[in-house]
């Protein structure tokens, strides 16, 4: 494997992941409207005259954005002519650069027209995927699979459940998530874990119920986590990167429920809060890797039995 390749694509995956913080740090600082209604120009310029924190954080953002999309881009096609041979490479080539197009067009529409908080929550997620994406090309350049013996990985039906549906819940919660912080309900509760820990109610209005309940399915996810976690340790032990996967999986969401908190305890500090997406974002990218890996199962449980049937083996 070429090592250029190899650094183009942890470069262009921190790039990635820069494009995720950038764009939690425009919300949480409410520099959406740094540039006005103006895209790709600032307020109708190509550098503004006059300079705010706020417009500064979304030019930086969009130059970010801009400049990881033309490596996301390069690397698509860099892996689809070098390692094309592997059975997922077009496809996430494919996903990582044309989700994250999709994602600028809907940030660039967030700009020009007016948007609901339902919509633009979709935003992070779909910049999830691409990340997603990308992390999966990179692990697939660096040969992870023959370190881990990944190719060796069988797992039941009940293992293949719980994957498909947790990544898919953690996508959900962290769509409420991003509500949360473009509703700006992130403190409309001053208590953790209850919205008022001296009184057991429900919410009183659209707000707290968004707070609410991005709080109660992060604890289902935090529990369903933990509980798949211990069937791979009791099951999975011999299948080290299913059992490291999902050890990695629970200390992720232990640090993303705990950043929650911490967010409410500190009224959203600005760092807390960035290390809160920094976190769903590796677990995401943990998640993604375990799914490609469960699609594979049924591939590597034919050639097992296969090679068990051998003649050679056989004798």
């Amino acid at each position: 494997m070429q090592r250029g390749l190899k650094w183009f694509a942890v470069i262009t995956t921190i790039g990635m992941l820069l494009v995720l913080l950038g764009g939690a740090l425009v919300t949480k600082t409410d520099s959406g409207d740094g540039c006005g209604d103006s895209w790709p120009l600032c307020h109708g310029e190509l550098i503004p005259t006059e300079i705010t924190p706020e417009k500064a954080i979304e030019l930086a953002h969009r130059i970010v954005s801009g400049a990881v999309g033309i490596f996301v881009l390069i690397l698509s096609v860099w892996s689809w002519r070098t390692i094309g041979h592997i059975r997922e490479t077009k496809f996430l080539a494919a996903v990582s650069f044309l989700v994250l197009v999709f994602q600028g067009l809907i940030g660039a529409a967030a700009v020009l027209w007016e948007q609901s908080d339902f919509i633009l929550a979709i935003h992070f997620g779909i910049s999830l995927i691409s990340f997603a994406a990308v992390f999966l090309l990179t692990l697939l350049i660096f040969e992870i699979d023959k370190k881990f013996e990944a190719e060796k990985v069988i797992i039941d039906q009940r293992m293949n459940f719980h994957i498909i549906g947790i990544i898919l819940y953690v996508f959900l919660v962290v769509y409420t998530g991003a509500l949360v912080r473009h509703a700006n309900a992130s403190l409309i509760c001053s208590d953790w874990p209850l919205c008022r820990n001296n009184e057991f109610a429900l919410p009183m209005n659209l707000h707290e119920w968004i707070q609410m309940g991005h709080r109660g399915m992060a604890g289902i996810a935090f529990l369903w986590v933990a509980c798949v976690t211990y069937i791979a340790i009791k099951h999975y032990r011999h299948q080290k990167v299913i059992y490291g996967g999902w050890i990695a999986a629970l200390i992720l969401i232990s640090l993303q429920v705990i950043s929650g908190a911490v967010i409410v305890f500190t009224r959203l500090n600005l760092y807390v809060a960035l290390a809160h997406a920094l976190f769903i974002s590796c677990l995401f990218g943990v998640l993604s890797y375990l799914l490609l890996l469960a699609s594979r199962s049924k591939k590597n449980e034919l050639l097992y039995k296969e090679e068990q049937n051998s003649p050679a083996k056989v004798q």
